[in-house]
């Protein structure tokens, strides 16, 4: 049973007056970690709308969502968010960054279990017990099969560098082909060769910085090169883990021009299957697997931006 079991623990004010905080939750024995930003420190009095970013297969989420790239401008996704008046959180997977490992290969079905032991942490600190999500890659996953076990916890979702079931993507037939090693093994090997490799595997390098890649590198070697199979596994012989039909919540699908993790075919099925009629479509142009570490992920952040903060609609 997942617990809340320390109140912040550290703040910081950073440009902008955005404030952070790290909070820490607990799967079974397992400590987790949370990391939240804001402009301004929290008041008892005041709710801001919560966006929860939820981390993919290789990086730790504060390479994911609160990267600095020295001398390029902003990438992190978090304080575009803050600055916009939301309230963002997220938090490093069972094996990622600074959360514990329990040992397991952290697949989706832990990714789930991560988020449910998050969000007492998230309703005790913000009084709101329902919030929107974002997810990329194998973030998107685990966001979307949180969102169909749990719908009274979801306002609006973004599945960004989705995967459905992977007919037809050249990136999941490579996995499928590795299907009995990772079966075989817990952890597998992320080094830096392979941190670069997620920018041109696709055949698109130019479509980002090639400081990007070395920022999440130098952020991500502190914690070893090594780190759970599990995603993978599922997204090589898994797969579908997410049921379009069971989303019920507003859905916006992102999906890069170049990104070979899935195909428009693939995606539309999962889209065309979606029964809230609010739900958007948008594929980015110039843009591989990784939209917001992409040149032009201010397409992105503007997709997002104007989902997240769309009008109630009238339904009588």
């Amino acid at each position: 049973m997942s617990a809340f079991i320390d109140t912040q623990s550290q703040a910081q004010a950073a440009g902008d007056d955005i404030w952070s905080a790290e909070y820490w939750t607990k799967k079974g024995n397992t400590k987790l970690n949370l990391w939240r930003k804001r402009v301004g420190a929290p008041t008892p009095s005041e709710k801001r709308p919560i966006v929860f970013l939820v981390h993919g297969s290789s990086n730790s989420t504060r390479t994911s969502y609160d990267l600095h790239v020295p001398g390029k401008g902003e990438y992190s996704f978090m304080n575009v968010l803050a600055r916009e008046g939301f309230d963002v959180w997220t938090m490093d997977h069972d094996g990622y960054g600074y959360s514990e490992s329990s040992g397991n290969n952290s697949d989706i079905a832990s990714g789930v279990e991560d988020l449910r032991a998050a969000m007492p942490v998230v309703l005790k600190e913000t009084g709101l017990d329902k919030m929107h999500f974002y997810g990329t890659s194998s973030g998107a996953i685990r966001a979307g099969a949180f969102g169909q076990e749990h719908p009274e916890r979801v306002d609006r979702m973004v599945l960004s560098a989705f995967t459905y079931k992977g007919t037809g993507s050249p990136e999941i037939a490579r996995r499928a082909a590795r299907a009995d090693e990772l079966r075989a093994n817990l952890r597998r090997k992320r080094d830096a060769a392979m941190i670069r490799s997620i920018f041109t595997r696709d055949g698109h390098a130019w479509s980002t910085d090639p400081a990007v890649p070395e920022a999440i590198v130098a952020g991500e070697m502190k914690f070893g090169d090594i780190i759970p199979t599990g995603t993978y596994l599922d997204m090589a012989v898994n797969l579908p883990k997410v049921d379009p039909k069971r989303l019920l919540c507003p859905v916006l699908m992102l999906r890069g021009e170049h990104d070979g993790n899935s195909t428009n075919e693939d995606l539309i099925d999962f889209f065309t299957q979606l029964p809230n009629p609010d739900r958007q479509f948008a594929i980015l142009p110039h843009t591989a697997h990784s939209p917001g570490y992409s040149k032009n992920r201010h397409l992105m952040w503007y997709a997002v931006l104007n989902f997240f903060k769309a009008p109630v609609a009238y339904d009588s």
